[in-house]
């Protein structure tokens, strides 16, 4: 098993599109493990970063090319 993530990060898109985002990423998974969420800065201007863990059975990672 290798464990896998993804990040959806912005300083300017609202918390429900990068949940959606992230929602939309997790659905075509396979083996999902967490989705978790935090914020950096202050008040409402700062990063919203949300990550998707999931795992795979073999050595080859989902990768996305960013």
């Amino acid at each position: 098993m290798l464990v896998q993530f993804k990040i959806f990060e912005s300083s300017f898109q609202s918390w429900d599109t990068l949940f959606r985002e992230a929602a939309e990423f997790a659905s075509h998974v396979d083996h999902l493990i967490s989705i978790s969420h935090s914020h950096a800065g202050p008040g409402l201007g700062g990063m919203g970063v949300v990550t998707v863990w999931y795992s795979t059975d073999n050595g080859e990672a989902q990768r996305e090319q960013t």
